[in-house]
């Protein structure tokens, strides 16, 4: 057995693209004519394609990350890429269902948009939530690199900074979303909403004895349903938004705040000068 050598990025975001296709079949990928006989062979076929690619790829971030002393000759890692790739095509049913409640949630959320097929074609943050949905079922499957290659794929594209480690509940929307930022150990609610510029983020990064960051542990806000955050808003730290809270435009927050909280910044004050006094 050759070594096969590193993950393609180009790869995975061919994956992603007929992944997205079997999703939002005839949204994406061109369109499907023949009834629902015609449309079930679209969707094996892709799928088929799809996954055959996957499972390559998979065995490949497997490979690089393998300790064998020569993982050329290591079956662990092809087992490991069949198997995750058969729990990753038992998932995608509860990806599409989540997903369409994004889509319901930015229809409903922006008065903007003209119908649900308009988020699904147009707006960057559906995009982006399609690969962080994707790529979080990797993640959770221990499959190392791809999920990040994925979510950075998206983030190239939309501005909308998404590790595939946050968990995301249903109905989420990121209305404009440039400059959006979640970090990994991120948890959002349901029917939470977020505008452009928004940081999800950690507050300070806990050291072991030699002085390196601890990895993994939980540092990032969650965010509990309901919540709206505005843009420019900075949430930091392992804290904790309470249900049906607003988070206004530009707040720095590293405190948790109870359900029902109104966070906004001290108010404008504004001077009126005449006759260039006051420069």
């Amino acid at each position: 057995m050759a070594y096969p050598g590193l993950p393609s990025r180009e790869a995975l975001a061919w994956v992603v693209d007929e992944l997205r296709s079997v999703l939002f079949p005839g949204y994406v990928g061109g369109r499907v004519t023949g009834g629902s006989d015609a449309l079930a062979f679209h969707i094996g076929a892709t799928l088929d394609r799809a996954l055959v690619t996957l499972e390559d790829q998979v065995r490949r971030a497997h490979c690089f990350s393998c300790e064998a002393s020569d993982p050329a000759r290591c079956t662990t890692c092809e087992d490991k890429a069949r198997s995750a790739c058969a729990a990753f095509l038992g998932r995608l049913p509860e990806v599409k269902r989540l997903l369409a409640t994004d889509v319901r949630a930015a229809y409903e959320g922006d008065p903007a948009a003209t119908s649900p097929s308009e988020t699904i074609l147009c707006y960057p943050g559906i995009l982006a939530l399609t690969c962080q949905r994707l790529a979080h079922e990797l993640y959770a499957l221990g499959v190392p690199l791809l999920p990040r290659i994925i979510t950075e794929h998206a983030h190239g594209l939309t501005g909308i900074d998404i590790h595939p480690g946050a968990r995301i509940g249903d109905s989420f929307f990121i209305d404009h979303g440039t400059g959006v930022v979640i970090g990994e150990t991120c948890e959002i609610g349901r029917h939470v909403r977020l505008y452009q510029g928004v940081t999800l983020g950690a507050r300070s990064f806990p050291l072991d004895e030699h002085g390196h960051p601890v990895k993994g542990i939980p540092r990032h806000p969650i965010v509990e349903d309901d919540v709206i955050i505005y843009s420019g808003a900075t949430v930091l730290g392992r804290i904790t938004i309470g249900a049906g809270s607003v988070v206004g435009g530009n707040v720095w927050l590293t405190h948790s705040v109870p359900p029902g909280s109104h966070m906004s910044q001290t108010a404008v004050r504004q001077t009126d000068y005449a006759e260039g006094d006051g420069i």
